[in-house]
């Protein structure tokens, strides 16, 4: 059995995962069976759902106890404290969106992970939603090649607790990183302009060849807008919704389980790290003019 140890049970995302893993049981062989956090309220809750014994207070004790891991800490400026020991041991970590809050901790995670020849992994839901598929089908002959504009609309609040953009910002850029294909980005290069309005912020910047903008609007606690993208070709424009649904969490927990089996990810460090380039790009021009 590969077992699995969760960090950050405050996220729901970690319901999702004990229930995909656990309840459902979804990839028989695998189970989530340890906690970090110690005995709180929210674990034990977590612990019955998901018939989970070994609840310990931190990331470390889980070393020699877990397979894997997932680290889903809501601020992604804790991702490198919590992940690095698991992966100073080797161990497998799936980090939940962001990878990190910063470019530097970022790198630190890859290097940490490169050192020691453990698997990491990190991908935003938005990378598998079925309307994506609509945008890397478009710019064919008929539509006369790549995006010339991609724009690309989401919630998200530069003043969140948990980093700022980072926390849901990084669902636009992952989001349009994949659209591009995952083109490499030269983090001297990015040129990023950003302002606030009120309750939105849009940036913009070339990402490759296609000009990119963001547009970043707080929710309200009734609602929120919608993530959407358009993409702007020479003969073609295609704007789509982009739809979460209820098990969102499922693909990037399967790609994991996949890597693991396989001892390899699909996705390069540089592929890894973009996008928190792109949107720390896009933080520190938002800084500048505020």
């Amino acid at each position: 059995m590969l077992r699995i140890g969760m960090i950050g049970t405050e996220n729901s995302h970690i319901t999702h995962f004990t229930r995909f893993l656990n309840v459902e049981q979804r990839h028989p062989g695998v189970r989530a069976t340890a906690l970090v956090g110690g005995r709180s309220e929210r674990n034990l809750e977590l612990a019955e759902l998901g018939e989970i014994e070994l609840i310990v207070d931190e990331p470390a004790e889980l070393v020699g106890q877990v397979d894997a891991a997932i680290v889903s800490t809501r601020d992604g400026a804790k991702h490198l404290e919590h992940a690095r020991p698991l992966l100073e041991a080797g161990t497998p970590v799936l980090v939940d969106k962001p990878l990190a809050a910063s470019v530097a901790d970022a790198r630190e995670l890859l290097e940490i992970a490169e050192r020691n020849s453990a698997l990491l992994l990190s991908c935003s839901a938005l990378r598998f939603v079925p309307e994506i598929g609509h945008f890397k089908a478009a710019g064919g002959a008929d539509e006369s090649g790549p995006p010339r504009h991609l724009h690309v609309i989401g919630p998200a609040d530069p003043d969140s607790e948990y980093s700022g953009l980072f926390f849901y910002g990084i669902h636009h850029v992952e989001a349009a990183m994949e659209i591009l294909g995952n083109p490499a980005v030269d983090p001297d290069s990015l040129d990023a302009r950003a302002v606030r309005r009120g309750d939105t912020v849009v940036a913009s910047l070339r990402i490759a060849d296609t000009e990119v903008t963001f547009t970043f609007v707080v929710p309200d606690g009734a609602s929120r807008v919608p993530f959407h993208a358009t993409s702007v070709h020479q003969g073609a424009v295609v704007s789509r919704d982009l739809t979460l649904g209820g098990d969102y969490n499922a693909p990037a927990l399967a790609e994991f389980l996949t890597a693991v089996g396989a001892g390899t990810v699909s996705r390069s460090p540089a592929q890894l790290l973009a996008p928190v380039t792109v949107l720390a790009a896009i933080s520190s021009a938002l800084e500048r003019t505020s």
